[in-house]
């Protein structure tokens, strides 16, 4: 158990999935919560209630990341709700469509970019001079082995999770003499939702032969956002089985 009593995190993307693991894990370590959710406020609402039932303080907030208004308005609503914030982890994000890149067009881009690459620098944005007011806080950014080794049909995921890697490195290096830290967990496959139809053609290409959990990376979101990991930063941590060696 890490020692997160009192602080507070913002988890984007936490109805389901990953985003929903890590929400509960900086809880059950003692953070209050708010999370955040585009398309499902029933499942979103859900993980809240579950938090709440660890006596943590939860706040749900409607929020497409990929809009820059919207995740001012998001901010300004967490600070408010509970006074600051000391956490932000930036896990909502889109797969889009697999496909070959001459077979894909401009909305496609702009679609993924959007949400997975301005929606984290959108989050980084407007929580920056909080951070540097508090002269603490912790960014951990979610992106994927994708982003470190391209996978044919999915050029534009790839380039938006290699995008948040470069991005987090630049604020990594801003922000570190102010105490603050920012690092990139980058999974491999993981058994949620999205890996539904690929889970049991992937398991043989992975050297442990399983996808990892949600919670496997929700136990390294909170080593990264404890204490504990004050030293570590600009780092990109993969948590792919052994798919990347």
């Amino acid at each position: 158990m890490y020692n997160l009593n009192n602080k507070v995190a913002i988890v984007t993307g936490a109805s389901r999935g990953i985003g929903k693991a890590i929400a509960l894990k900086l809880a059950q370590n003692g953070a209050n919560i708010a999370i955040t959710y585009l398309g499902n406020k029933e499942k979103a609402m859900e993980v809240c209630n579950e938090i709440k039932n660890l006596n943590r303080k939860c706040t749900v907030f409607c929020c497409n990341v990929a809009d820059f208004d919207s995740t001012k308005k998001l901010i300004d609503n967490v600070i408010k709700e509970f006074g600051t914030i000391d956490i932000l982890v930036n896990n909502a994000g889109i797969t889009g469509k697999d496909a070959l890149a001459f077979l894909l067009t401009s909305d496609d881009f702009d679609s993924v970019i959007n949400t997975n690459l301005k929606g984290t620098f959108n989050m980084c944005r407007h929580i920056y001079p909080i951070f540097i007011k508090n002269h603490s806080g912790k960014i951990i950014n979610i992106a994927s082995v994708a982003g470190i080794s391209g996978i044919g049909g999915q050029s534009i995921y790839s380039a938006s999770k290699a995008g948040i890697i470069a991005f987090s490195q630049s604020i990594a290096k801003e922000l570190a003499s102010r105490g603050i830290t920012c690092n990139v967990i980058a999974p491999g496959f993981v058994d949620t939702d999205m890996t539904t139809n690929v889970k049991d053609n992937v398991k043989n290409s992975i050297p442990i032969k399983k996808l990892a959990s949600p919670e496997d990376i929700a136990n390294l979101a909170v080593f990264l956002a404890s204490s504990d990991s004050d030293y570590i930063t600009g780092e990109i941590i993969k948590v792919d089985g052994g798919l990347c060696i």
